[in-house]
């Protein structure tokens, strides 16, 4: 099931018997499948698109972006990501999906039967659990809410959910807390992705995501970061880390040469994921 059939059952599940209720859970949820499918809109584009008026697309809309889908400004909603904000995680799971899954598949060279290992809070690192069960036992650390629920019944898997503050639009824990719990810990790897990659050095836009990211990174032996080609695109304000500070750089195979010579020329293990699961 994709998270865009997901967000779609989550509003509908709330259908009341109320046939006016009904009509506005209804269109907010097409209303949420159009803004993710353009990455932004213009309110007033909603009025004509859905036979609204703007108070009602505004209020509509503002419902979604209590949820953590959206992000609204000057009259603009967006799910997609800025220098400074993070897209919600209901539409970066359907971003690249194939790469994602391609490079998920990929990671798996580096997980161990017996290993303790870090998964963040990534769409592109939630694509590795369908791969877990064929290396179990295993000790999976996460802060992220989805990854825990995927993960909570799988035979031979010893969970460790990390704690703290809840951040709706990524689905996942942050902060203080969180950070105070990795620092107890000491795993075989962490398995990370970023949003934005510039000048070899990894970006985000959330403060709160690199301080939670970078103690799992520095609470594990090996370090695998996971980046569609998509990454080398974007910018973003708060570095993280930079490339040949990982073990391994997992790539998919739509992602320019001129990155992956420039890498490898700088000694960076690079690793291309094949779209068909095989990997260079």
């Amino acid at each position: 099931m994709t998270r865009k059939t997901s967000l779609g059952a989550s509003l509908l599940d709330e259908l009341p018997s109320d046939s006016r209720h009904t009509r506005q859970l209804v269109r907010r949820q097409m209303i949420a499948e159009a803004v993710m499918t353009e990455g932004s809109m213009r309110i007033e584009d909603l009025t004509d698109r859905f036979g609204i008026s703007l108070m009602t697309a505004h209020r509509d809309v503002d419902e979604l972006v209590s949820r953590g889908l959206f992000r609204k400004t000057r009259g603009i909603v967006t799910a997609a990501a800025t220098s400074l904000i993070e897209s919600s995680d209901v539409y970066r799971s359907n971003r690249q999906a194939a790469e994602k899954k391609a490079i998920a598949a990929a990671a798996m060279q580096f997980v161990e039967p017996g290993q303790a290992i870090f998964f963040d809070d990534s769409t592109t690192v939630l694509q590795m659990a369908a791969h877990l069960s064929a290396k179990v036992p295993l000790t999976a650390i996460t802060n992220s809410l989805t990854l825990m629920n995927t993960l909570k019944g799988m035979h031979d898997v010893t969970l460790l959910a990390l704690g703290g503050q809840y951040y709706s639009w990524c689905n996942a824990f942050m902060g203080r807390m969180t950070i105070n719990e990795i620092a107890r810990l000491r795993a075989d790897t962490a398995f990370i992705s970023m949003s934005a990659i510039t000048d070899d050095i990894v970006f985000h836009q959330s403060p709160e995501i690199v301080d939670t990211k970078r103690a799992m990174f520095d609470s594990a032996v090996k370090r695998i970061l996971l980046a569609d080609h998509t990454k080398f695109e974007r910018r973003a304000l708060h570095s993280f880390a930079a490339l040949n500070e990982f073990d391994a750089v997992i790539v998919d195979d739509k992602t320019p040469s001129v990155h992956i010579d420039r890498m490898r020329s700088k000694d960076i293990n690079v690793v291309i994921a094949k779209g068909d699961g095989g990997r260079s």
